[in-house]
C-alpha cells in the first residue's frame, strides 16, 4: 500500500529559541517544537521529569466529598464495591484502589465487580446495581466508567447505594446523581491536566486518601507500573503528567515490579529492559483478552495479588485466553478478507462486513486489521442474541462516532469515540445501514484522505545518525501519542549491494550515502526490493535504533518506507 509523507510541522521560533537556549543538535530542537515544547523549563521538566511534577489531587473538582465519603464509609463499617471496566484501564484502577482500601477497610467490608463483556456490557450495569443492592454494599466506587450512567446511578441511589465516580470519557449534558464526580473533563472542574486515563484519575483518588490518612508515599507509588500500563494501553497523550507516570512507571517496572506485571512478562517470555512497547503489546492483550474471551474479574485478582505462585498461574490463564484470542482473530480476519475478496460485501470508500458466527470479543481487532488491508473506516459485525453487533475502527479525517449518528435510524444503540465505536442493529437492518454508512463515509472524505500518511520528524543524513544522536532521541521516551517516535527521513541513499531479501517479507538493506554506509531492516517491505535492486538513489523513511549482534551494538534504521530518490510526493 502505498503511502503520502508529509514533513510534520513545527514552529521554527520556538526551536530557534530552544537551540539558543539548550545548545543541543537543531534537529533535536525541531523535534521538541514539534512536540509545542517552548523553552528552557518545558524542555527540563521533558527530559527530567520529576515526582513532584505530579498535581496536588484536590485541585480535581470533588476529590475533598470523595476521599470524605470513603473515609465515612470506613467509620460506619460500610460495605464498599469497587466497579471497574473489564478492559486494562478499568482493571488496573480497580487493582490499584482495591491494594490501597484493603489496608484501610476490613476485607469482609471490601470486594470489587467487572461487568461481564457480553451478559452487561460496558459500564455500569443493571445487573451491577442490583448486585450492589442485594449484597447490601453501600457506597460504589466506579473506575473508568460511570459519568454517562445517569439513570443507574440515580436508581442505585434511589435504593439506598451512594456512587462515587472516577471517569476520564466526556461527559453528557447530564450529570449522573453521584456524591462525587471525579473527572477532569466536566465542566468547573479546574484540574490543570485533562488527558488523564481513567486508571490515572483513580490514582488521584489514591493519592488524596494517603495524604489524608498521613500514609507514607510508598503506598501509591508501588502503583505505578499498573498505571504506566493502563496509560499505554488506553493510547492517551504522552504528555504533562501522563509522562511523569509513565516515566516511572517504566523505572519500576524494570527495578521492582508488581508481583502481577512480573508475573504477565515472565509468561510472556520479556527478556532485557521493559519498553513502552512491551507494555502495548505484550501485556495489554494478554489483560484484555480475559475479558475478550471470558471473564475480567481474574484480572484483578492477579492485580491485588502478593503471593508470585498464586500470581502466575493466573498469568497462565491470561496466556491461555490470549491464546484463544489470536486463534479466533486470525480466523475471522481471514474469513472477513475472503468476504471483501468476493466482492459480497464491496462498497465504495467503506468496509462493513458481517458473519453471524465470529467472536465478538475479536471484532475490534479485526475492523484494524482490515484497515492495514484496505484503508478505510472499517466496521465488523456479528450475531449477539437477537440483535446484531459490532466494532468500528477509522482512519484519520474521519470521525467514527459522528459517522454512525448520521446512520442512527438503523441503530439500537451505538457509542465511543473518534477512531473506535461500537453499535447495536437488527438484522433487518444491515444491508441498509452499510449502504448508508458508506455514504456517509463517501461524502465526508476526501479521494487523498484514504490514502495512508507518515509524517516526517526531520531529514538527516546518515553521517547525523550516531550513537550519540540515538542516545539523545532515546531521552525523548517513553512514546506514544503527542509524542511519537521520531521518523527521520534520508535522501538519495543507494544500495552497496548488500541489501536482500530475508524471510520471504522482509528487506535487509545495506545502503551509503557520501562516505557513510548504514544498514537497516524493513519489515515487510520485500515488494519494495525493486526500488532497492535498480542501482539508483531512493529516499528511506526510518527510526533509529540498536542491532546487537554477537556481543556488539551498532546504530541501524528500522526502515518504514522507501521511494525512488527525491520524490516529489513530500509535502
Amino acid at each position: 500500500m502505498e503511502k503520502r509523507w508529509k514533513m510534520r510541522p513545527f514552529d521554527g521560533e520556538a526551536a530557534a529559541a530552544l537551540e539558543e537556549s539548550l545548545k543541543i543538535n537543531p534537529l533535536l530542537c525541531r523535534m521538541l517544537a514539534q512536540r509545542g515544547i517552548r523553552n528552557f523549563e518545558e524542555a527540563r521538566q521533558f527530559f527530567k521529569p520529576e515526582l513532584s511534577h505530579l498535581h496536588d489531587p484536590f485541585l480535581m473538582k470533588d476529590m475533598d466529598k470523595a476521599v470524605e465519603r470513603i473515609l465515612q464509609a470506613r467509620s460506619r463499617g460500610e460495605k464498599v464495591l469497587i466497579y471497574g471496566d473489564y478492559d486494562v484501564d478499568g482493571t488496573t484502577a480497580v487493582g490499584c484502589l482495591y491494594n490501597l482500601l484493603s489496608a484501610i477497610i476490613d476485607p469482609g467490608f471490601l470486594d470489587f465487580y467487572i461487568p461481564h463483556r457480553y451478559r452487561e456490557g460496558y459500564g455500569i450495569s443493571l445487573q451491577g446495581v442490583e448486585y450492589a443492592v442485594s449484597q447490601g454494599f453501600s457506597l460504589v466506587i466506579s473506575l473508568d466508567c460511570g459519568v454517562k450512567s445517569v439513570d443507574l446511578i440515580g436508581l442505585a441511589r434511589d435504593n439506598g447505594v451512594d456512587f462515587i465516580v472516577c471517569d476520564h470519557h466526556l461527559p453528557g449534558e447530564e450529570l449522573p446523581p453521584a456524591v462525587a464526580l471525579l473527572n477532569p473533563r466536566q465542566p468547573g472542574c479546574g484540574y490543570p491536566y485533562k488527558d488523564l486515563c481513567g486508571c490515572g484519575v483513580g490514582f488521584k483518588l489514591v493519592m488524596a486518601l494517603c495524604s489524608t490518612l498521613g500514609l507514607d508515599d510508598s503506598h501509591y507509588l508501588e502503583m505505578l507500573d499498573l498505571v504506566a500500563t493502563a496509560i499505554a494501553a488506553d493510547i492517551v497523550p504522552l504528555t504533562g503528567e501522563n509522562r511523569t507516570l509513565a516515566h516511572f512507571g517504566l523505572k519500576k517496572a524494570n527495578e521492582n515490579p508488581s508481583t502481577a506485571l512480573k508475573a504477565i512478562m515472565d509468561v510472556g517470555g520479556a527478556k532485557g529492559r521493559i519498553m513502552i512497547h512491551h507494555l502495548v503489546f505484550m501485556v495489554a492483550p494478554r489483560v484484555n483478552a480475559a475479558g475478550r474471551m471470558d471473564d475480567a474479574r481474574k484480572v484483578v485478582e492477579l492485580f491485588v495479588e502478593k503471593d508470585p505462585a498464586r500470581a502466575r498461574l493466573i498469568a497462565e490463564q491470561l496466556q491461555s485466553d490470549n491464546t484463544d484470542r489470536k486463534e479466533a482473530d486470525l480466523s475471522t480476519t481471514e474469513e472477513a478478507l475472503a468476504l471483501i475478496r468476493s466482492g459480497e460485501h464491496q462498497l465504495s470508500k467503506a468496509t462493513v462486513v458481517y458473519k453471524p458466527h465470529w467472536h465478538k470479543g475479536v471484532v475490534g481487532i479485526v475492523a484494524s486489521r482490515l484497515i492495514d488491508h484496505y484503508y478505510r473506516p472499517t466496521i465488523v459485525l456479528t450475531r449477539s442474541g437477537d440483535l446484531v453487533s459490532g466494532s468500528a475502527r477509522s482512519i484519520p479525517g474521519f470521525n467514527i462516532h459522528d459517522g454512525l449518528e448520521q446512520c442512527r435510524e438503523y441503530l439500537v444503540g451505538y457509542g465511543g469515540h473518534y477512531f473506535a465505536a461500537g453499535m447495536s442493529l437488527r438484522p433487518e437492518d444491515v444491508d441498509a445501514f452499510a449502504s448508508k454508512f458508506d455514504e456517509v463515509v463517501s461524502r465526508m472524505l476526501d479521494e487523498d484522505m484514504f490514502i495512508p500518511e507518515i509524517q516526517i520528524d526531520a531529514e538527516v543524513s546518515l553521517e547525523d545518525c550516531t550513537m550519540k544522536f540515538y542516545e539523545i532521541i532515546t531521552r525523548m521516551e517513553p512514546f506514544g501519542p503527542e509524542n511519537p517516535q521520531p521518523v527521520l527521513l534520508v535522501r538519495d541513499v543507494t544500495d552497496n549491494g548488500q541489501s536482500r531479501i530475508v524471510k520471504e517479507n522482509h528487506l535487509r538493506f545495506v545502503v551509503k550515502q557520501g562516505h557513510s554506509t548504514m544498514s537497516g531492516i524493513g519489515f515487510n517491505l520485500a515488494g519494495k526490493f525493486p526500488v532497492v535492486s535498480t542501482g539508483q538513489p531512493f529516499d528511506m523513511l526510518f527510526h533509529l535504533d540498536l542491532n546487537e549482534w554477537q556481543g556488539q551494538t551498532s546504530v541501524q534504521m528500522k526502515v518504514i518506507d522507501i521511494r525512488p530518490g527525491r520524490s516529489s510526493l513530500i509535502s
